[in-house]
C-alpha cells in the first residue's frame, strides 16, 4: 500500500469556509491524504455524515486507516469514483441534497512522491500518470501514439506552454528512433526542445509538459467542470462549496462557474418581478481567492500556488 505522507493545503481555511453544521451532510470530493476529511469529521456530531470520494484505491485504503474511528462509528462513507460521477454515486447512497462540499484539485503529494506512478519529471519511472489505475489511457500511450497535432494541442492548451510546437516535434523525432517509455527519457526530450535561455528560468523545463499530459490522461478539466456543476445543484439552501486550485486552468473554471451561478437571470422587459426572483443561485464568499500564508509556504512549498474560492447556495 502507498504510504501517504501528505501535508494538507489551506486546511483550516477550507473547512472554516464551509461553516460546518454538526448534523450536516458533507462531501470531500478529493479525499487524498485525508487531512481535510479528518478536520471536517471532527466538527460533525454523530448525526452528521461525510461522503469521501477518490478515484485512487490507495487513497481510499489510507482513508479507512486514518479515519478508522469515524469509519467504525458510521460517520464516513468512502466512495471509490471520479468526482465527475458525484451526483450518480450520491444518488446510490440516497443523497440528493448536501450541506457542503470541498475540492482539493490536482495531483496529491503521495502520487507525486511514489516514483512508480509516473507523475514526476524528477523520478525515473514508466510513463503512467493515471490517478485511477484501472483506466487504460496512460501518458506513454499519448506520448508514443498520438499524432503531432494532438500532442501540440494538449501541450499548449493544458500546459500553457509557448514552446508546445517545439516539444511536440521533439517527441515526434525521438519516438521515431525508439519508444519513449520513462519519465526521465521524456524529460530529456522536452529539455532538448527548450531554448537554453528559457531553461535558465521558470523552473524545470518539463514542468508544463508533464502537467499537460497528466491533465489529458485523467481528463481533469472536463471532470472538474462536470463535478462543480453537479455539486452546486446538490447544495441545499445555505450550503457551501470550497475549491482549492493549483494552476490558472483549474482556477479559471472555478471562477467562471461561480460567476455564472452568481449572475441574476435576465428578466424580459415588462415581466413583473415576484419576491426574491432577482436573487442569484450562488453568493460568492471570497471576492479574491484565499492564498497560503508565508508560514505555510515556507513549511510546504507545494502550497505556494494554491488558491481557495468559496461560494454559498442562496436560492434553490
Amino acid at each position: 500500500m502507498t504510504v501517504f505522507k501528505h501535508q494538507t493545503v489551506l486546511l483550516n481555511e477550507t473547512i472554516d469556509g464551509l461553516q460546518v453544521k454538526p448534523d450536516g451532510i458533507y462531501v470531500d470530493a478529493t479525499l487524498g491524504g485525508g487531512g481535510h476529511s479528518a478536520l471536517l469529521l471532527s466538527r460533525l456530531s454523530t448525526a452528521g455524515h461525510l461522503y469521501a470520494f477518490d478515484q485512487d484505491q490507495a487513497a481510499i485504503d489510507n482513508g479507512k486507516q486514518r479515519l478508522q474511528a469515524d469509519y467504525a462509528a458510521g460517520k464516513v462513507t468512502f466512495i471509490k469514483a471520479n468526482f465527475r460521477d458525484l451526483a450518480a454515486e450520491l444518488a446510490k447512497q440516497g443523497v440528493d441534497k448536501i450541506d457542503g462540499i470541498l475540492y482539493d484539485l490536482g495531483v496529491s503529494s503521495p502520487q507525486f512522491d511514489e516514483a512508480a506512478r509516473g507523475f514526476s519529471y524528477k523520478l525515473d519511472a514508466p510513463l503512467d500518470m493515471r490517478m485511477d489505475r484501472t483506466k487504460t489511457l496512460t501518458a506513454q500511450i499519448i506520448v508514443n501514439e498520438w499524432p503531432y497535432a494532438d500532442l501540440e494541442r494538449i501541450l499548449y492548451r493544458y500546459g500553457e506552454d509557448k514552446f508546445a510546437k517545439r516539444v511536440a516535434r521533439a517527441i515526434e523525432r525521438d519516438r521515431a528512433q525508439a519508444p519513449i517509455e520513462t519519465t526521465l527519457q521524456l524529460a530529456e526530450t522536452i529539455k532538448s526542445a527548450i531554448p537554453a535561455a528559457a531553461r535558465r528560468k521558470g523552473g524545470h523545463p518539463a514542468k508544463r509538459s508533464f502537467q499537460a499530459l497528466r491533465i489529458a490522461v485523467n481528463d481533469e478539466l472536463g471532470a472538474e467542470e462536470t463535478s462543480l456543476e453537479a455539486a452546486i445543484s446538490l447544495l441545499d439552501l445555505g450550503g457551501r462549496i470550497s475549491v482549492i486550485s493549483f494552476h490558472s486552468l483549474e482556477d479559471r473554471i472555478v471562477k467562471t462557474i461561480y460567476r455564472e451561478h452568481a449572475r441574476v437571470a435576465e428578466i424580459p422587459r415588462g415581466l413583473p418581478i415576484q419576491g426574491s426572483g432577482e436573487l442569484p443561485e450562488l453568493k460568492i464568499i471570497t471576492k479574491k481567492p484565499i492564498e497560503p500564508t508565508a508560514a505555510e509556504v515556507a513549511d510546504n512549498r507545494r502550497s505556494r500556488s494554491a488558491q481557495l474560492r468559496v461560494a454559498e447556495k442562496q436560492k434553490l
